[in-house]
């Protein structure tokens, strides 16, 4: 792997989970002595970042890491309703129901996941993370793949502000089992009922427990 991608890797996933908090500076310095890269390499990952909405330029201060505002929020799940409804109903359509009954298994056990040994959650998130998979796999159509898997960089960290709340992820962990459920069962417009659900709720509760970062 190129420097470049190493560092852009490694600052993408710390902003992600909230390593690395809304307004940090970026230092090109600084990054490059921490992430053990020349300063070009970081150079070009902030520029990525930046096409990405991750970071941002802010006058003097350099580049710094972006906020998530309630208005933020609202946006993305607007466009994210557009998009999973649709996927929704159409991996129910196409998808390969042994697939997504297996995925409908294992999240009605993820519950067992949310627990003090793993805090971060990361064996929860990868299991979300394969539903988003496979839901992409069985819609085929490489054009809606990627707007969904573009507008989930900022949506992970949306859900990572409810990432220490147990009773919402267990609420979200059955959510995601009954979507996984109906398109299963090859039923859209349950799946899309169910995608519904599921959206609402976690908007709901985003914009509820939302604290500005300064």
């Amino acid at each position: 792997m190129r420097a470049s991608d190493r560092a852009y890797a490694a600052l993408r996933k710390d902003i992600m989970e909230w390593r690395l908090l809304p307004g940090t500076v970026l230092a090109e310095v600084e990054q490059s002595e921490r992430l053990g890269v020349s300063r070009t390499p970081v150079r070009e990952a902030l520029g990525r970042l930046n096409a990405e909405g991750l970071t941002t330029a802010a006058g003097g201060r350099g580049v710094v890491v972006t906020d998530i505002s309630l208005e933020d929020i609202d946006e993305l799940f607007e466009l994210r309703e557009t998009l999973e409804v649709k996927a929704a109903a159409l991996a129910a359509e196409r998808g390969e129901r042994a697939v997504f009954g297996e995925l409908h298994a294992r999240l009605l056990e993820a519950p067992k996941l949310l627990n003090d040994s793993d805090p971060a959650r990361h064996a929860y998130y990868a299991l979300v993370a394969r539903l988003d998979e496979a839901i992409d796999e069985a819609i085929s159509n490489s054009y809606l793949a990627q707007a969904m898997r573009s507008l989930r960089v900022h949506l992970v960290r949306v859900r990572r502000l409810a990432a220490d709340d147990a009773e919402r992820l267990n609420a979200a962990a059955a959510e995601h089992a009954a979507i996984a459920e109906a398109i299963a069962a090859g039923n859209p417009r349950l799946a899309e009922a169910a995608t519904i659900l599921h959206l609402h709720r976690s908007l709901s509760h985003v914009k509820a427990t939302h604290t500005p970062h300064s």
